[in-house]
């Protein structure tokens, strides 16, 4: 089993798939440190592969990142430090990986804007190539989308039971939108009632961000970049040693609450660090 916890066996167990396939589909799952391709690393892949004759197996590796995992992506998966310490990083298991791969099209939901390029990139600093020429490739979740209409007006028919006759209106779509959140406030009981929240349910937020939307984040109780070629930099580092980037940002389209941040910290006050 090796000390990435791997699973790999054979199994004939539901879900079966009422699709015809050719070659094996290889439906996988990625949990990372984060969002960003370039800069996050996998903690966790899961891959069933369904075989041409309804045999399905599995492949489950945890994974050393080799970085510390954020605390806003433990809250997501679960997955500590603790977890994969003495797991394989991903190069050690890469051509395993990679055979299990072969010949395979894919499957996930909403791999092709987050597993795909999360997987590309691991291989491609593993100095392996994964190319999804000749693939083909189905997401779970463009097929939901596609099937299932989530502009306003079908959520109008949907919680309110009533056609969106002035769609496009401003004042009509408003009001629609009015209606919309009264029904979902009726339709989920477990919504919470109270705007502060509320908000925290809409716009979910890592602990560890400094600004709304993470630009910025704690690191040991500074402020530290979090994007980009920068991300992990201490902001206090970057004032003194890259002026030029803090100017970039001040001139960019970031939002208002981290230019406020970063000009405040220009200025030598920094806001206070979360209590542990």
């Amino acid at each position: 089993m090796g000390r990435n916890a791997r699973i790999l066996g054979k199994m004939n167990t539901d879900p079966t798939l009422d699709l015809k396939l050719d070659r094996p589909l290889a439906v996988f799952d990625i949990e990372s440190t984060g969002t960003n391709p370039r800069t996050d690393r996998m903690v966790e892949l899961a891959i069933i592969k369904m075989m041409p004759d309804g045999q399905r197996l599995e492949r489950v590796d945890r994974i050393n990142p080799q970085m510390p995992i954020p605390l806003g992506a433990i809250a997501v998966h679960g997955i500590t430090d603790e977890d994969v310490a003495e797991c394989l990083p991903f190069d050690d298991i890469a051509a395993d990986v990679e055979e299990f791969l072969t010949d395979c099209d894919l499957g996930g939901y909403n791999l092709i804007r987050y597993d795909i390029p999360m997987l590309e990139e691991e291989f491609i600093r593993a100095r392996l190539r994964f190319r999804t020429d000749g693939r083909r490739i189905i997401d779970a979740q463009r097929i939901f989308h596609k099937n299932e209409p989530r502009d306003l007006t079908a959520a109008l028919a949907f919680y309110c039971d009533r056609e969106h006759d002035g769609a496009h209106g401003a004042l009509a779509d408003a009001d629609a939108t009015l209606r919309v959140l009264q029904g979902q406030l009726e339709h989920y009981p477990e919504l919470p009632h109270d705007m502060e929240e509320l908000d925290l349910y809409c716009n979910p937020r890592d602990s560890d961000w400094v600004d709304r939307m993470g630009r910025l984040k704690w690191i040991n109780g500074d402020i530290a970049i979090n994007f980009g070629r920068k991300k992990g930099m201490a902001l206090k580092r970057m004032i003194e040693q890259d002026p030029n980037f803090i100017k970039w940002m001040l001139r960019s389209d970031f939002p208002r609450d981290t230019l406020d941040i970063i000009r405040r910290a220009g200025e030598g006050e920094y806001p206070d660090p979360p209590a542990p």
